[in-house]
């Protein structure tokens, strides 16, 4: 299934683009379900996911910077309720890890208007705020209700929160950042990002409440978002297991049922 998610052919008014945003939440958030839904779900449970049900592998196992550490990356959009919603039980996850993983956000851009909220993310890594920040940004734009989404609304929220505005502009504006979008949007079409919050894990499998909640059915947002958490501990433990493999030489479950073929 696809979404418009084209850009307006005039400028919109202010309503305009709240009513607009609201519309691109509703496709991105649940884009991934929807697309999923036809997806059999047959002995397919968060303790024993299925590929193709409750999470995906990609095509291309795409590089990571984690090294023996096993990279998980959530993509999100800070507009995104699901996202705000996700992420305490994300961070919980993350903590428990410990120093099994290495924990990376990557913020998405479907469409133009969403840049300024990457620029927002990156330039707070950038200056050592994120955070101290992350939770605040979230809690703005959905609970206070703030527009954040032009960077004169963001620099103004920046400066309230005691961050000098000229050198947040500065940086939000560098090229850096700007280098950082790049990688940024790479990294969504590499990994095939059609909607969030999602979580990649190991640089190969990719999951999230939405896929989740494609097999489950219509449960609350707090049990798929268990469920996903599940997923993602299996994930990791499929993926230890198949470094650990790979590393002592020994063929991987799908190069013997390969071999057996033969």
């Amino acid at each position: 299934m696809q979404f418009d998610l084209t850009i307006p052919a005039t400028t919109p008014t202010r309503h305009g683009r709240r009513n607009a945003l609201r519309k691109i939440v509703a496709g991105v958030s649940f884009g991934l379900g929807l697309g999923f839904a036809m997806v059999p779900a047959a002995h397919a449970t968060p303790a024993a996911p299925v590929n193709g049900a409750e999470y995906r592998t990609l095509d291309k196992v795409q590089s990571t910077d984690a090294g023996k550490k096993i990279e998980v990356t959530e993509f999100f959009w800070y507009s995104c309720p699901h996202c705000h919603a996700f992420d305490p039980a994300l961070e919980n996850w993350v903590k428990k890890q410990g120093e099994n993983i290495s924990f990376k956000r990557v913020p998405v851009a479907f469409r133009e208007s969403f840049q300024p909220q990457q620029r927002l993310y990156y330039a707070l890594e950038a200056m050592g705020k994120l955070d101290d920040m992350q939770k605040k940004v979230f809690h703005a734009i959905h609970v206070e209700r703030k527009s954040l989404d032009t960077e004169a609304a963001i620099a103004d929220f920046v400066a309230t929160q005691g961050i000098d505005r000229k050198k947040f502009v500065d940086v939000y504006n560098s090229f850096g950042v700007q280098s950082k979008l790049k990688r940024a949007a790479q990294l969504q079409e590499a990994y095939k990002i059609d909607g969030v919050p999602l979580v990649a894990i190991d640089g190969r499998y990719v999951t999230s409440p939405s896929i989740v909640g494609a097999t489950l059915g219509s449960q609350p947002e707090a049990v798929l978002q268990t469920s996903t958490l599940q997923v993602m501990d299996w994930l990791m433990a499929k993926a230890t297991k198949e470094r650990k493999t790979a590393s002592t030489g020994a063929p991987a479950a799908s190069q013997v049922a390969a071999a057996s073929k033969k």
